[in-house]
């Protein structure tokens, strides 16, 4: 019996079919046209016209808004075009789209019961050689040398500094309220690792309209200090996307039961024009 509701994301009409035949329900996101028999985040109350800077945000947005309390009680996923959670971790030499129908996930196991939520296992994000880190962000190592001899200090704040501009994570974290505000600045400064993608698997529509309010909540606060300015990096453009993936990954380890599950890498265009 089924008791998996997974919503799987794509920029790409062409891939309806591969995702209805998993089971899934196709979530359409980006510029391109897709019909009525997909889901999207431009219908209702939206913030399709910051998918830019939100990333996949905005169809949980749409989500939330819109259609999440007709849902039934069963487990909500979310996964994309070229990410899908499956039981058993796979190299990435021996993935094609035939192992994504055969490996994909399509319901939760028995064992699953007792947690809450499921997570992408853990992003190491101080295993990088030096001198690729030097070469990213020469700066904050001339601020802060023990970085060079001290993999552990290069926590996920000095990650995101790295990748997604200096300070804006300690400039967000200060518009969070009092609930998270410390604690969430207690992560980023300790962890070196954190669970990405913006996948989640939560068995409450409790717990997820919960982790919404809170998370745009906070967003739109941010949005006041960094506004929406088009970069030449995505790293920079899709500041939004970025933080709210860092504070998923807190936000679900805080607040409920919680295992972690492996995900297929494939980016299904290769397969399918």
């Amino acid at each position: 019996m089924k008791n998996l509701n997974m919503f799987c994301l794509t920029l790409e009409p062409s891939h309806y079919k591969f995702i209805k035949d998993l089971g899934y329900a196709p979530v359409g996101l980006g510029d391109k046209i897709f019909n009525q028999d997909w889901f999207s985040d431009k219908s209702g109350k939206s913030i399709s016209e910051k998918n830019k800077y939100y990333s996949e945000y905005t169809f949980h947005y749409w989500l939330w808004k819109n259609y999440l309390d007709q849902m039934d009680d069963n487990w909500i996923g979310f996964c994309q075009y070229k990410k899908f959670w499956s039981l058993k971790g796979i190299k990435f030499e021996n993935m094609d789209i035939e192992s994504i129908n055969e490996h994909a996930l399509k319901k939760i196991p028995i064992e699953y019961e007792k947690y809450e939520a499921i997570l992408t296992e853990p992003t190491f994000v101080n295993q990088w050689k030096v001198m690729k880190f030097i070469k990213m962000g020469l700066s904050l190592f001339i601020k802060n040398p023990i970085l060079i001899f001290n993999k552990n200090k290069r926590n996920l704040n000095f990650h995101f500094d790295l990748m997604h501009g200096e300070k804006k994570l300690s400039r967000a974290i200060d518009l969070l309220d009092d609930a998270n505000k410390n604690d969430f600045r207690k992560f980023v400064n300790s962890e070196v690792s954190f669970n990405a993608h913006i996948m989640v698997i939560c068995k409450s529509k409790d717990k997820l309209k919960h982790f919404y309010k809170d998370v745009f909540t906070w967003l739109e606060k941010c949005e006041k200090i960094f506004g929406f300015k088009n970069s030449e990096s995505y790293n920079k453009t899709r500041i939004y996307g970025f933080l709210a993936e860092r504070f998923m990954s807190y936000w679900f380890q805080k607040n409920t039961k919680y295992t972690t599950m492996p995900v297929i890498i494939h980016d299904i265009r290769k397969d399918i024009s």
